[in-house]
């Protein structure tokens, strides 16, 4: 487990572009694969086109760089995306993810809308999402989109 010193989030910032978009190609690689879908360029180039520091955070372990994950609003103020959230190979499985994924949703419950994501078919994070809260909403070939209401609940320590 991650203890409370050893990770933390940092305000995106348009540098950590590259960074993120390597990542992205490497933890989505296996599962676009697998879809049909895996496109060395594309991979890449879909992030950085879509990449807003503004909303970003950076995951650092140790300080040192260990994934991302985007909060951005939608629909003036009917709810959060939850987007790029990438851990690199050798951070997951150990609770980094959740730890994360708890303090944002901490934050959102407090403004009482839900959040959204999307999950390609197939990849072992949705596990996580349903854990969370989230909810199949709706699905095409390739992704699933995922929604969680506010929720009030205590929950458990994130381990910061």
């Amino acid at each position: 487990m991650y203890g409370e010193a050893n990770w933390s989030l940092r305000p995106g910032r348009a540098e950590d572009v590259e960074p993120v978009a390597e990542l992205r190609a490497v933890v989505m690689r296996d599962d676009l694969v697998r879809l049909g879908r895996y496109d060395e360029h594309r991979v890449r180039q879909r992030l950085r086109d879509g990449f807003s520091p503004a909303y970003t955070s950076v995951i650092e372990v140790g300080g040192a760089f260990a994934g991302c994950v985007t909060l951005r609003p939608y629909e003036e103020g009917e709810g959060f995306w939850l987007e790029h959230f990438y851990l690199a190979p050798e951070a997951q499985g150990r609770g980094l993810g959740t730890a994360v994924l708890r303090e944002l949703l901490d934050r959102t419950d407090g403004h009482g809308v839900p959040v959204r994501l999307v999950v390609l078919q197939g990849s072992a994070a949705r596990r996580l999402y349903e854990r969370e809260g989230f909810r199949y909403e709706t699905e095409d070939p390739v992704d699933v989109l995922m929604v969680r209401p506010p929720t009030a609940r205590p929950r458990p320590a994130a381990g910061r």
